[in-house]
């Protein structure tokens, strides 16, 4: 909503003349609840551009279009200026950029010679000073010329030459400052020049008082006679009034209310739309004019449109309606569409002579999904849609036919007609003084309350326990709205911080699953992955595209009623989908190398679904190509659960997984529990996805993370005598995981076994084909005294026995 500050204080004793006052008033309103998103002063842009009297005009010597004019600027000394405007002539005010004067979009103006004559600056046009000449009833064809604009015709020279020396922008009104306010939908009554002075008055302490109505009437025509309402819709449009008008005199608006239109964004057009257009913005009521000839019977129907009925609006568009409109018509014909616009066969025209004023109040929805369906939003559909008030609504066409009256634009005919089947009743909201205090944590008195209640229109009764809200105040529905009113003219500033009652700590923080989650981003972006956010929803074509067997239990996903097409149908069950679209998205691109990386969920149903929800089951998934093999995710896989201080996991093969390499894929073991799944993708799955052929993807549960996560490290004292280290190397099956000899190998280590790390595995002529070598490097320590060599051939035997018993490992003795 745009407010000319003018306008706005107009009707409220608040002052605010300067930039800081004005500034002031700003933040004042947005800490009352009327948020200011911008504040603009029109013209403040425009420097040294000065009314200038044209006396004389010669041509240029060496030009066939320019001409040299001589100036008075008020100084008494004449100012020379070379121009090529056409309109140029004698005895004219022209606006007059000075040396060093700031035009429009900030060029600066300065003295030099065209054409060998000197020329002290420029005569300028409305663009060149930043106006729009259609506001003026003007035209841009050359330099602005006083005389030729409407709102200085028939001055006399005398009058005009008082403009001489004074700022263009000045003399053409042109500098107001507005503000530009960002409306909560609920606040209805503050898309009016009335709503937003009333908050204004309310906030800075002042008055604020309605415009003065003053209907002249002629006694001998009644609007009823003339005029017959039928409402054949009356859910749609509870109230309607029309007004007639005769012996109108179609003519310019006058300068003041041209220029508040005009700085409000609204292009004056004549004095009667011009009214409605004004009143529309002061009082929020959408109004519109019809011409009375054009209303065929004199009568006035409110209906439901025809399906498949034509109606040419105003902007000359057929628009095609249907039965969920909603449409003003005559006894023939529609001649409007309710709530949006009028139609193009009853507008005004030059030579109208009667009109008839429409207020009406129509139903938001109906509005709304008209002018949605027609594809016509105008400021009258977005001020319905938020629901008028019904009694503004004839306070809005009073306001109309005064404006008429002082204007002298016709005969007002006695009454309106005015259909108002079921008044609105008033509503009582139950509350105390004692209550709103308590809500907000204030102290504040009795009569303060009352006072910024009553500065609101509520009718305050605390003796009986209720407030009633003025019937433009939809919003005030429960004592928590009333007290958010009290909240917001006390102060929001003056609320003092305090403890919730009976709360002992209000401190928050990041619970231990939070924290650990940033722990595994800081691991993850740290591994150079980046963060992925996906749908949770998709097709149920990636099955098939994953190689998923028909009784695969991932298979049964939760269907989505309402989905967004087939390609978001259902809930997904895994997130190999996901990463694999990414990576293919990404490789499409040319990227030679991509890694990312999501925490999200996937949903499984449960025995009782769809009784309960399904199970909302977090897992980390993360996945690169052309960044390593299976060994670099493996030992980036490592490397999280080192960030996450997990010590106890291993890795087994895994050959059975459709979606995945049956010899480049392993199982994550957490604790002894399956926590994940890591490895190549089957080369058929991404060919499905269009992924290269090398995309390698893991995916673990954090539950399981999360669960074995040590959250602050043990220490423990350096140690006091020296480790013992002997390498050993065995020959074992290929087919035999190196995890499990390790696993073997601290089990039978006993406590003195410090660590066991593989540094060979050798696979060659120098070993039977079927065998491999696998060399360990052992670190033996006691912590109560210095191991001798029994100790430690102790445990070494130990260990031999152990592997041969279990794997027929043999000591490699070359």
């Amino acid at each position: 909503m745009i407010a000319p500050i003018k306008w706005l204080l107009k009707y409220t004793d608040v002052k605010a003349d300067s930039p800081e006052e004005i500034h002031n008033l700003g933040s004042e309103l947005t800490m009352s609840g009327s948020k200011v998103e911008a504040i603009v002063s029109k013209g403040a842009d425009i420097q040294n551009v000065l009314v200038g009297y044209c006396f004389e005009v010669k041509d240029h010597e060496n030009s066939d279009h320019l001409h040299v004019c001589q100036l008075d600027m008020g100084t008494g000394e004449p100012v020379q200026i070379v121009t090529g405007a056409p309109n140029i002539r004698e005895n004219a005010h022209i606006p007059v950029a000075l040396n060093g004067a700031i035009i429009a979009e900030g060029r600066k103006i300065t003295s030099g010679k065209l054409r060998g004559v000197a020329s002290n600056g420029m005569m300028c046009s409305f663009e060149e000073i930043g106006l729009d000449c259609n506001d003026y009833n003007s035209n841009n064809d050359g330099v602005m010329i006083l005389e030729d604009v409407d709102m200085f015709k028939g001055m006399s020279k005398e009058e005009l030459d008082k403009f001489i020396g004074k700022n263009i922008i000045n003399v053409l009104g042109a500098d107001d400052t507005v503000i530009e306010f960002e409306i909560t939908s609920n606040r209805a009554d503050c898309f009016s020049i009335l709503g937003l002075s009333r908050e204004t008055a309310i906030t800075m302490g002042g008055k604020f008082s309605k415009p003065i109505v003053n209907v002249v009437e002629a006694s001998d025509i009644k609007t009823s006679d003339e005029i017959t309402v039928d409402i054949q819709a009356p859910d749609l449009c509870p109230r309607y009034c029309a007004w007639l008008v005769k012996d109108v005199k179609i003519e310019p608006s006058p300068k003041w209310m041209r220029d508040e239109l005009a700085a409000a964004g609204v292009r004056p057009i004549n004095n009667i739309v011009d009214i409605t257009n004004y009143v529309m913005l002061e009082y929020g009521q959408p109004m519109h004019a019809f011409d009375r000839r054009d209303i065929a019977g004199s009568k006035i129907v409110v209906r439901r449109a025809e399906d498949g009925e034509i109606l040419t609006t105003l902007d000359e568009q057929d628009r095609t309606l249907n039965s969920n409109m909603l449409v003003i018509a005559d006894s023939e014909k529609a001649i409007g569409l309710a709530g949006i616009m009028g139609g193009l066969n009853s507008e005004i025209k030059d030579d109208t002579t009667e009109i008839v004023f429409e207020a009406a109040i129509f139903d938001a929805v109906t509005i709304r999904r008209g002018a949605k369906s027609v594809g016509l939003r105008t400021e009258s559909s977005s001020r319905f849609e938020k629901g008028l008030d019904t009694v503004t609504c004839y306070e809005a066409i009073c306001r109309a036919v005064s404006l008429v009256n002082e204007l002298g634009a016709g005969k007002v005919c006695t009454g309106a007609v005015d259909i108002y089947s079921t008044p609105k009743a008033k509503r009582k909201v139950p509350c105390s003084v004692d209550a709103i205090n308590t809500f907000i944590g204030i102290d504040a008195t009795r009569q303060k309350m009352e006072e910024i209640l009553t500065n609101l229109e509520c009718e305050v009764n605390f003796d009986e326990g209720y407030v009633i809200p003025p019937s433009f105040r939809e919003d005030l529905i429960c004592q928590a709205d009333i007290a958010e009113e009290v909240a917001r003219f006390y102060g929001y500033n003056n609320i003092k911080s305090s403890l919730l009652a009976s709360c002992e700590n209000t401190i928050g923080g990041k619970t231990r699953e939070q924290k650990l989650r940033d722990n595994i981003r800081m691991a993850m972006t740290g591994m150079g992955y980046n963060e992925m956010l996906t749908f949770s929803f998709g097709s149920p074509s990636y099955f098939d595209k994953l190689c998923l067997p028909a009784d695969s239990p991932l298979r049964d996903a939760v269907i989505i009623s309402n989905p967004l097409g087939e390609d978001y149908s259902v809930m997904r069950t895994t997130m190999m989908p996901s990463i694999l679209e990414t990576m293919a998205h990404n490789h499409a691109h040319r990227v030679e190398e991509a890694k990312a990386f999501e925490i999200s969920y996937v949903y499984i149903k449960t025995p009782d679904y769809p009784k309960e929800l399904p199970e909302h089951r977090e897992l980390i998934t993360f996945g690169f190509y052309g960044a390593g093999d299976f060994f670099a995710l493996k030992s980036n896989v490592e490397a999280l659960l080192a960030k996450l201080r997990i010590a106890k996991y291993s890795f087994e093969p895994v050959t059975d997984d459709p979606m995945m390499h049956p010899g480049r894929t392993a199982e994550l073991i957490i604790g002894g529990k399956k926590a994940g799944i890591l490895g190549q993708i089957h080369p058929q799955v991404a060919a499905n996805f269009e992924c290269p052929e090398e995309t390698y993807v893991a995916i673990i549960r954090t539950a399981d993370l999360f669960k074995n996560a040590i959250d602050i490290p043990k220490s423990k004292e350096l140690p006091k005598y020296p480790a013992v280290t002997r390498d050993i190397a065995v020959l074992i099956d290929r087919n035999v995981p190196a995890g499990h000899v390790e696993q073997m190998i601290r089990e039978r280590g006993s406590k003195a076994l410090e660590s066991c790390r593989l540094f060979d595995c050798y696979m060659g002529d120098r070993i039977e084909s079927d065998k491999k070598s696998l060399a360990y490097s052992l670190s033996f320590r006691d912590e109560t005294k210095t191991l001798t060599d029994d100790d430690v051939n102790r445990c070494m035997k130990k260990i031999l026995s152990g592997l041969e018993y279990k794997f027929g490992a043999v000591l490699r003795d070359k």
